[in-house]
């Protein structure tokens, strides 16, 4: 009964410590999503003035620039998958991979072929673990991301788009990330960079009663969407890492906080069993002091007759 007890005193003991390690990541992430919330904000609005520049630059030209041209028998794809550099964050990479294998098998069934440019270790990892070619991938910066990681992203798969796709280029660009909706709500969502959908913009400064201005431009219109889309790969790949790293702070934060319930609840169910053996412990004792009373009560009782 002893080494019992001690096994569920060492339990308890080693659960408490995990408990407060998880309490402490916990409220880390907690302290964190406050700050990559505000980032995410910050960033809305410069990523939708550059949208409807580009947008008006396009419309209003008669330019058929290569990242806003369709092409007519799109051959091949790139396709940007952030995740995370660190687990203890739920499903937070795994539902991001996911979405990214959907759409590699969308595009597959579309006849197009697939570059994956990976963020973040846990979607390096994925890929490595099953000998699948990555063009390029970008670790150490999921949870706190700059503008300049952006900008080292976006170069190759700006240039890899401006090349034909006989020399290795592609003819459009996605990404998957995840989206964050609210503290309890991320979703790991896909959409198409480029070409840029000038409709969709269209469509939506319209249902916003907006109107897209005219310009004229100097020295073209092609050098002004030269300009300006490295730009908007860039401010679009920047709030997608600021998402996303929204996204992996409340997951770890939920996932933190179960560990920790979890933890509690496993340290009340050992404390009952610890005082179940320390009572049935007790109760031996008693019942061997009460039979070793009576024993010798007997040999006195034998030794007077």
């Amino acid at each position: 009964m002893g080494a019992q007890l001690r096994v569920y005193k060492r339990r308890i003991q080693a659960v408490t410590a995990t408990k407060k390690i998880t309490k402490a990541m916990e409220m880390i992430a907690a302290s964190r999503i406050v700050k990559a919330q505000r980032k995410v904000t910050a960033s809305m609005p410069y990523a939708t003035e550059l949208t409807r520049a580009v947008t008006a630059v396009a419309t209003g030209s008669n330019t058929n620039h290569p990242l806003t041209t369709e092409a007519e028998a799109p051959a091949r794809a790139a396709v940007l998958l952030l995740t995370s550099d660190r687990g203890l964050a739920g499903g937070y990479s795994s539902n991001a991979i996911k979405a990214a294998e959907r759409l590699r098998e969308r595009l597959a069934a579309e006849g197009k072929e697939v570059d994956t440019y990976i963020v973040g270790r846990k979607g390096v990892a994925y890929y490595g673990f099953r000998e699948r070619k990555v063009s390029e991938s970008w670790t150490g910066f999921t949870d706190s991301p700059e503008y300049s990681d952006a900008k080292k992203i976006a170069e190759p798969l700006i240039e890899s788009i401006q090349k034909d796709t006989a020399e290795g280029g592609v003819d459009e660009l996605h990404i998957v990330f995840t989206e964050f909706v609210s503290m309890m709500t991320q979703n790991a969502v896909d959409g198409r960079m480029l070409p840029l959908s000038l409709d969709e913009v269209a469509d939506e400064s319209t249902e916003k009663g907006e109107i897209l201005p005219l310009f004229d431009f100097e020295p073209s219109a092609e050098d002004v969407l030269d300009a300006l889309l490295p730009r908007y790969v860039e401010s679009r790949i920047y709030n997608a890492l600021l998402q996303a790293a929204a996204s992996e702070h409340a997951a770890r934060r939920r996932a933190m906080k179960s560990a920790t319930d979890n933890a509690g609840d496993l340290i009340k169910s050992l404390s009952r069993l610890a005082n179940a053996a320390r009572q049935a412990e007790i109760t031996q004792e008693i019942s061997e002091i009460v039979g070793g009373a009576g024993a010798l009560a007997d040999a006195s009782a034998g030794s007077d007759k």
